[in-house]
Order: structure tokens, then C-alpha cells, then sequence
């Protein structure tokens, strides 16, 4: 069964706040930086990633099983829990398979946001060496030739 897509909603934070609001799910990586809004999502969106303590009915939500959340840094937003900025970042810098587009373009906003800087990220070391290997690349994200 699949839930609803991101087009039947006016914004991704009502999308979801429909799917995941209010249910013991965290949202992780492209799906938690769409809800921090760093960055914008893309057009008929129809995945969300979740930490969760169990895998649910929709075919369209990927479930990262946890035994709990306890070492997971989230914050609520309204009534959908979402992986804090330094959780989401540590998380995506630390898998192989992620989605390099949306990393980059939050990188670049988090950058531009914060006066020109990364030194807010409480990066865990283990994952620094990514991090300064692609740092540059966010910053010149929107950079025209």
C-alpha cells in the first residue's frame, strides 16, 4: 500500500505531517533535510525515509529498523519527528548509497545561512574526511561557469 505523494500537498512539511505526524517515526536523511528545509525536495516526491522500531504498511516509506531511538538526535517539529541538523549531516556522510544532490544542496544552504561558514556542524570525526572532501563542491553548488 502506498501512502500519500508529496503533489497532493501544498508544501513537504504537510506532506509529511499527513504520512509520518504523529506516529513513533524519525525522519532521516533527503526526507529530513526537506522537512529542516535545507533543501526544496524535488517535483512528485513520493519516498520518505524513517527511523523506525518497526517496518510499517507503506510500500513507498523506507523503514531503517532501530531497536530505539535513544542515540538518534531528533527535534519535533509540529507533530512529525525529524533527525537534528548534525544527526541528518553525520548520517548521510557516513552511508555509501545517498543521495549526493540533496547532501550538496544543504551543505550549500546550511553554508550560506550560517555567514559563511560550517563551523556551527558538530561533524563526528569518522566522517570529516568526506566532509572536506566534498565541503568545496557545496559551497559552489550554485556557481555559474
Amino acid at each position: 500500500m502506498f501512502s500519500a505523494i508529496s503533489n497532493e500537498f501544498i508544501t513537504i512539511r504537510d506532506w509529511h505531517r499527513a504520512v509520518v505526524g504523529g506516529k513513533e517515526l524519525i525522519l532521516r536523511n533527503t526526507s529530513a533535510l526537506e522537512h529542516l528545509q535545507l533543501f526544496v525536495g524535488y517535483v512528485h516526491e513520493t519516498q520518505i525515509d524513517v527511523y523506525a522500531k518497526e517496518k510499517g504498511n507503506f510500500d513507498n516509506v523506507n523503514y531503517y529498523i532501530v531497536n530505539n531511538f535513544k542515540n538518534i538526535e531528533y527535534i519535533r517539529i509540529q507533530n512529525v519527528l525529524c533527525t537534528s541538523i548534525n544527526q541528518t549531516f553525520n548520517d548521510m556522510l557516513s552511508q555509501d548509497d545517498v543521495d549526493e544532490q540533496s547532501l550538496l544542496e544543504a551543505l550549500n544552504s546550511y553554508y550560506f545561512t550560517h555567514g559563511k561558514t560550517f563551523s556551527g556542524l558538530n561533524l563526528i570525526p569518522r566522517n570529516l574526511a568526506r566532509f572536506n572532501d566534498i565541503k568545496q563542491m557545496a559551497i559552489e553548488y550554485y556557481k555559474e561557469d
